[in-house]
Formats: C-alpha cells, sequence, structure tokens
C-alpha cells in the first residue's frame, strides 16, 4: 500500500474556501483510477497541545502501489484540480507519502 497525504492551507480571504476544496477534490481526484482509499475533510480542533490545528483540510489517499500513485499525479483529473480548485483556494500544501 502506498499512502498519500496532503494537507491544506486556504486562502483566508475566500471564506468558502475549504468547502470548494472538498467540492473539488470529490469531482476531480475522487474518480482516478487506482484510489483504493478516499477521504477528505475539515481540521477537527483538539485541546491535545500536539495536534496540529493550523490547517483547514487535510485528504488522506490511498493506492495499491507507489506507481498507482505516479499515475494518478499526472492523470488530468488531477491536474484539472491543481488548476481549478486548489490553485484558487489554498495558499499552502503539505504533502507526506509513504509506503
Amino acid at each position: 500500500m502506498f499512502s498519500h497525504i496532503v494537507i491544506f492551507w486556504t486562502d483566508p480571504k475566500n471564506s468558502t474556501a475549504a468547502d470548494e476544496l472538498i467540492a473539488g477534490a470529490n469531482q476531480y481526484l475522487k474518480p482516478i483510477p487506482g484510489v483504493t482509499f478516499f477521504h477528505i475533510g475539515k481540521m477537527v480542533g483538539s485541546h491535545r497541545p500536539v495536534v496540529e490545528q493550523t490547517y483547514q483540510v487535510a485528504l488522506n489517499l490511498a493506492f495499491p502501489t507507489k506507481q498507482a500513485q505516479d499515475d494518478y499525479q499526472v492523470h488530468p483529473l488531477h491536474i484539472d484540480f491543481v488548476e481549478k480548485v486548489f490553485k484558487k483556494n489554498c495558499s499552502r500544501a503539505v504533502i507526506y507519502d509513504f509506503e
């Protein structure tokens, strides 16, 4: 299994950015072949100081192999998501990939 985690900081000037990001991910990323697990959601606050709470949205994807994730990265729907959704709604992203 190959995991791909993306942490998004949305544009603070756009009050609907988190919702637009989630809707866009569901539209463009979820149907891409090779995705075996898809979960996107808003940050949940915590009283625990070790929990990162500065981001607004996180995406958790799993693939059967690293090659499937590599194919996902160049898929036209992923490119559309980056161009049409990510760039207009996000100020920053951090990505964690692991096997």
